[in-house]
């Protein structure tokens, strides 16, 4: 966690970490509590919920979080019709806030459809308290810059890479 609090900048991980202001948007409600439970153990105290997405919609511009963690499958609006909204410069206000998409649909058509709605990361439940300790640590200390290729708006992609060769841009249509 060192050399990633390094390239932050002057705040430490701890800093980092506990400085966090996180958004979990979960239409279940046990959920949204284990969530909250296991940030609270890797020491972040400023967790606001939504139960939806239309609700989730209007609090980030009311509390400006540092990360969303989202939910894929909910009512009403889905975790892909919230990032449609959410990714739409001039449309929303903080279209480059940072998105953790946390689900239980983890096929990789959910993945690579999350990938090029613009989330930051991808992790499937049940999750643990470190590896959303990680995520969040790495959105902070690392932010991608926020890019528009053609329809996408979101972070900048990451290279693919396979045995040394690169893999198809992961906002090429794929064919599943």
């Amino acid at each position: 966690m060192d050399s990633v609090a390094k390239q932050a900048g002057s705040k430490t991980a701890e800093e980092l970490i506990t400085s966090a202001k996180v958004l979990v948007i979960d239409d279940d409600y046990y959920m949204r509590k284990v969530i909250r439970s296991l940030l609270l153990a890797v020491g972040i105290k400023d967790v606001h919920e939504a139960s939806n997405g239309i609700d989730g919609l209007e609090t980030i511009p009311a509390i400006n979080p540092d990360v969303v963690i989202l939910d894929w499958e909910m009512p009403n609006m889905t975790g892909g019709e919230f990032m449609r909204f959410v990714r739409s410069p001039g449309g929303f206000a903080c279209p480059d806030v940072p998105v953790i998409m946390l689900t239980g649909h983890v096929e990789r058509e959910r993945v690579v459809a999350a990938i090029r709605l613009g989330v930051n990361e991808f992790l499937c439940k049940p999750v643990s308290a470190k590896s959303l300790q990680q995520r969040i640590l790495s959105i902070r200390a690392n932010p991608r810059p926020m890019v528009r290729i053609g329809n996408y708006y979101g972070p900048e992609p990451r290279k693919v890479v396979s045995n040394g060769r690169q893999l198809a841009d992961p906002l090429e249509p794929v064919w599943v």
